[in-house]
């Protein structure tokens, strides 16, 4: 383990990346398992407040990011241990932001509603990202073997495949496909998700056939997968059971 370590770890100077990753996902457990404990009101668990006004752990998160970022850009040429800490004060500010993703996405606190759950799947993309990078993969390359092929021509055309990929919805296959770029391929040529602004464009209106097979596949295979999803976001992060306050609006 220490041999793999210094080889793939220390030696190719990804540790302040290993220490930003690790930071991010001990964090987020942490603040998860304390909103937890708050929101059952459990023990000395309670929210940070200054008179009336509830201090969110987002407002943490971007100072805690401030000093990492700033501290990284002042010793990243200096020493691989300081830059692997400013790092790690970085990757726990990252994991409060994230953790309040849709707080900020809505410019609401639906921490608790189904809405909430952003902040969940902005955790776990930002995790899988960084775990792809440091096993060495790097975003929008597509190494053929050849010179023949022109690299900023890769770039672009791999950058075109996850844009048709995310606008068809399927925003897992395209954030692994920037790094895997045969899934793009895949994502690109495949019915797009009824939801989708793809769908939405060439669909709704033009193609009856084809949004009706993206509903019967989106409820035969995509639904079961999102439940289990939910599911396990759920065990890990406490249930998004409150009522959406953007549906009680919408019927008041």
């Amino acid at each position: 383990m220490d041999k793999w370590f210094q080889a793939n770890i220390i030696t190719t100077g990804r540790l302040p990346l290993f220490c930003f990753f690790v930071a991010l996902i001990v964090a987020f457990i942490a603040t998860r398992i304390n909103v937890r404990l708050i929101r059952a009101k459990i023990g000395w668990f309670r929210n940070v407040s200054v008179g009336e006004m509830h201090i969110h752990h987002v407002v943490f998160g971007v100072v805690l990011m401030l000093m990492g970022g700033v501290a990284g850009l002042i010793v990243s040429g200096a020493s691989q241990v300081g830059y692997a800490v400013a790092a790690s004060v970085f990757g726990i500010g990252a994991a409060l932001v994230l953790d309040e993703f849709a707080l900020i996405l809505h410019l609401h606190d639906v921490y608790w509603e189904e809405e909430g759950r952003t902040s969940v799947d902005a955790v776990f993309i930002a995790v899988a990202v960084t775990g792809l990078l440091l096993i060495g993969l790097r975003p929008l390359t597509w190494d053929f073997g050849t010179p023949l092929v022109n690299p900023a021509v890769l770039i672009v055309g791999n950058l075109m495949l996850a844009v048709v990929t995310l606008l068809k919805g399927k925003i897992w296959t395209g954030m692994a496909g920037l790094f895997l770029p045969v899934l793009l391929l895949v994502g690109a040529v495949r019915l797009a998700r009824p939801g989708s602004p793809w769908a939405h464009w060439f669909f709704v209106g033009r193609s009856p056939r084809k949004m009706a097979k993206a509903i019967h596949r989106e409820e035969r295979w995509r639904r079961p997968v999102i439940r289990a999803k939910i599911a396990f976001q759920e065990f890990l992060s406490g249930r998004h059971d409150l009522p959406s306050s953007r549906r009680l609006r919408r019927h008041t």
